[in-house]
């Protein structure tokens, strides 16, 4: 996948820009764990939002759940879909 990815969400009515790259994906997945899921999804979202969206996110991130979701919209649209077929 390309490093310069540009995704732009639309929450609440506020429009928020993103930019996503495989190594802030790979830091969330790999700070994410059992007991600590919250953290590195919001901490993800502060890595990757555009300059210009920053307040706007900063403002969500104060609601329940909100990074959770916003996270898992950016990554539905970055990561890719792969077709994986068991052979045996």
């Amino acid at each position: 996948m390309s490093e310069q990815v540009k995704i732009i969400l639309e929450v609440a009515g506020v429009e928020l820009v993103f930019e996503p790259t495989t190594t802030a994906y790979n830091k969330m997945v790999n700070e994410t764990s059992m007991d600590n899921k919250v953290a590195p999804a919001t901490n993800y979202l502060r890595r990757i939002v555009a300059t210009e969206s920053k307040e706007a996110l900063e403002a969500f991130l104060k609601q329940p759940s909100a990074g959770m979701q916003i996270a898992a919209k950016v990554n539905e649209r970055f990561t890719p879909e792969l077709d994986i077929q068991v052979k045996n």
